[in-house]
């Protein structure tokens, strides 16, 4: 069993638990009463009389059903059933006398709020459990102390308290008020793996019901009364900015308040990481109702101008980084110019394992191939969105927003306002994918409320959103591999760059499986914005890496899977350097439970298979496309997935995870591109950028997980890289010619057969 220290003391206190950036509170301030909706969810259980609180992250009522909060913003991962999970799981309740409700934004009692790079479970995993059972250990307390033994002859399982040698049993509601006025235990008994009895089966989403019957649960459906819609006009290009604007014709329209011009940043404001913001100098239109400001937005009449070139000093993650903002109109037709100079050109070395240059100079043959990708669009389902009400020196705030502790400075900076005034809700998102953690439009939401003095919405069109930034970059990768005079591998050189950053990750795989390898990047400065975009730079790197290796497989004579599983041997066995940052045996492992349930062997007529694995975000996933013809258009038969993400906790769900990975991946991969004209984003809206449909989307998708007692990894993203190159290999397999550049469907040549 494993021990883990609360590092809760007094009940009047509240501590922090730093758990790798995650963090854990365990207060004990009053929570929130039971809300009409929860009557929705346990229509078929009469709700309690009386709630008592037992720690921040749960309640529980004088019947024995539990309220659990669950931390992070959702935003279609399942963590609202999945997080609430672990908890249960420790406090050894029936799953189904759980109510879940989503924490408003607390940093003091959640820890750090934040729903993105996988990390959502791996870094609750031990918080969120330890909550359960701190919370078990004291009902078990309670009556011990009420039936006068020791607490070592209580059990506590399915909500029920026994002393079995005296006969006695309780269910957790007739102790809870005890329990609640006890001292938190300084050390807390964690379940084993093999005592499970909810992570690791499968439980429905916990918000199905309210999602297919349109209650109202995302931002997009957040209303307050006396609310006002508010709409933006930003720069029709990047590289301009805010010169004057004339709203007398929109504010004689109907329905219209006011247009209001604001500045997202005070002067002098050191940006986060993620106060990402194309266009900080915008103008704002509210009325009250967003089809009045719709036409009224029409009749705006705005001169824009230049920005100057800039560099603004950036406090990140990773520290203090500068950034240069150049002046300019950018198009992509400079933008691939610049990047074929670049990509001639030597690159900053990054790694570099023994003698390469010399390998490739006494190679017998080389082969070298470039690979590249456009900028994409998030395009969430969910428009960006947020409500803010400013009343003197506190805000209101209700916005689907990933990361919500990042934002709160900005906000305060920019209202003039103290952070604790702050308040926030954090309505279920409809789609991230990384967008939604560059919250400007929550701090525009605000600084509207604050001009108007009104409660406002704001809302972002579909044009609005895509013209907008933010962007995954452009990226360009190069690959030489040198073979001597047998075809063995020799040496591996891997150059990578973007606009504006490399997508490099010159540790992984196959670094360290080869003697001779080196790695170098650069970057190319740019004004048109970009950020996380679903498994960032590794959704580019991991198509080059894999299409490069199945094409170098087929140079040397050799099986795909039985090439990597080579390399991955030697890294195993005999690794090169020190710094290589995946587990070789992992990764094979991952690689043999592919192989064995695609049948990767047998020959299937008309199917045409490609194979990728990659590492990211902590996990491992490969997959075999099976492609086929159909009136000459590529048709993707079948998908099948192997995964080592750990101890999967909601199986069903991660099943989901895949599948929509593996969809979005392979729409990306066929169809993605946002290219500028004079720094004009060539594509507005889905009638011109095309996202996958239905009947591109898999007939089938096979997914297995490897089966571990490892501790939870990413689940979220590490499907979706190796998509893109299982999709080129499998397109070569069906034309014969290989594909290096994306979008593939704007270059390809009818399948053979």
């Amino acid at each position: 069993m494993t021990f883990i220290k609360t590092k809760i003391g007094r009940r009047a206190f509240i501590k922090n638990t730093s758990l790798a950036s995650g963090g854990l509170v365990l207060g004990f301030s009053i929570l929130n009463a039971c809300k009409p909706e929860q009557t929705k969810v346990m229509a078929a259980v009469e709700m309690p009389k009386e709630w008592f609180e037992i720690n921040a992250y749960l309640k529980i009522g004088d019947n024995g059903l539990v309220t659990v909060y669950t931390p992070n913003p959702e935003f279609g991962q399942n963590i609202r059933t999945s997080m609430p999970m672990l908890i249960a799981e420790e406090l050894d309740v029936d799953w189904k006398n759980v109510i879940v409700e989503q924490a408003p934004y607390h940093p003091e009692k959640y820890g750090f709020q934040f729903t993105g790079g996988s990390q959502g479970i791996r870094r609750r995993w031990e918080p969120l459990r330890m909550a359960g059972a701190t919370a078990r250990q004291m009902l078990r307390e309670a009556a011990a102390q009420s039936w006068q033994v020791p607490i070592e002859e209580i059990t506590a399982e399915g909500g029920l308290l026994q002393h079995e040698a005296s006969n006695q049993l309780a269910g957790y509601g007739e102790m809870a008020s005890a329990a609640a006025k006890l001292p938190v235990p300084d050390e807390v008994k964690l379940k084993e793996v093999k005592d499970f009895r909810l992570i690791g089966k499968s439980h429905k989403n916990v918000d199905a019901k309210s999602i297919v019957t349109g209650e109202l649960m995302f931002g997009s459906d957040y209303q307050k009364e006396g609310m006002l819609i508010a709409m933006i006009e930003h720069p029709p290009a990047f590289g301009m900015t805010l010169e004057s604007v004339d709203g007398k014709a929109a504010k004689a329209m109907p329905g219209i308040k006011d247009v209001v011009t604001i500045k997202s940043f005070k002067d002098g404001f050191e940006k986060g990481g993620f106060d990402t913001n194309a266009f900080p100098e915008l103008v704002a239109i509210v009325g009250n109702s967003t089809w009045e400001v719709m036409q009224a937005k029409k009749q705006l009449k705005v001169d824009w101008k230049p920005i100057a070139a800039q560099t603004e000093t950036i406090s990140g993650f990773r520290g203090k980084e500068t950034r240069n903002i150049p002046a300019g109109l950018e198009s992509t037709e400079t933008h691939m110019a610049k990047i074929e100079e670049l990509a001639a050109k030597k690159g900053k070395l990054v790694r570099k394992d023994g003698n390469p240059e010399e390998a490739f100079n006494n190679a017998a043959k080389i082969i070298e191939r470039s690979y590249s990708a456009p900028y994409l669009a998030h395009n969430s389902m969910e428009p960006l969105n947020a409500f803010a009400h400013v009343i003197g020196d506190k805000v209101k705030i209700a916005a689907p927003i990933q990361i919500p502790s990042l934002i709160v400075p900005t906000i305060a900076s920019s209202l003039g306002i103290p952070a604790e005034n702050i308040e926030m809700e954090m309505p279920r998102m409809g789609g991230g994918f990384g967008r939604k953690a560059y919250a400007h439009y929550v701090v525009e939401a605000a600084l509207i409320s604050q001009k108007v003095n009104a409660p406002v919405k704001l809302i972002y069109t579909r044009e609005d959103d895509m013209t907008n930034g933010i962007y995954r970059p452009t990226y360009h990768a190069t690959y030489r591999a040198a073979l001597d005079e047998n075809n063995n591998l020799i040496a591996l050189h891997v150059k990578a760059g973007g606009i504006p950053e490399s997508p490099l990750f010159a540790n992984r795989f196959p670094a360290g499986a080869i003697d001779n390898y080196l790695a170098e990047e650069w970057s190319i400065d740019s004004n048109i914005t970009i950020g996380a975009f679903r498994a960032p730079r590794s959704n580019f790197m991991a198509g080059a890496e894999q299409a490069f290796l199945d094409e170098l497989a087929e140079a040397m004579g050799k099986d795909p899977i039985e090439f990597r599983l080579d390399l991955l041997k030697r890294a195993e066995e005999n690794p090169v350097g020190e710094q290589n940052d995946y587990d070789a045996e992992r990764y094979a492992g991952v690689l043999k439970l592919l192989r064995e349930k695609a049948a990767w062997g047998e020959n299937k007529a008309n199917v045409h298979r490609g194979v990728s694995a990659y590492f990211c975000h902590n996990s491992y996933a490969a997959h075999v496309l099976d492609l086929a013809n159909e009136n000459g258009k590529p048709v993707v038969q079948n998908v099948c997935c192997a995964i080592d993400c750990g101890i999967v906790v909601n199986p069903d769900a991660a099943k989901n995870m895949a599948e929509g990975a593996i969809i979005d991946g392979i729409g990306n991969a066929f169809y993605g591109e946002l290219t500028f004209q004079d720094g004009v984003p060539q594509k507005k809206n889905f009638d011109q950028y095309q996202m996958i449909r239905m009947a591109d989307a898999p007939k089938g998708i096979d997914v297995h997980f490897v089966q571990n007692e490892i501790a939870p990894t990413g689940m979220g993203e590490p499907p979706f890289p190796p998509i893109f190159g299982a999709l080129a290999n499998a397109l070569y397999k069906a034309t014969g010619r290989r594909h290096y550049q994306q979008p593939f469907i704007s270059d390809r040549p009818p399948i053979v057969g």
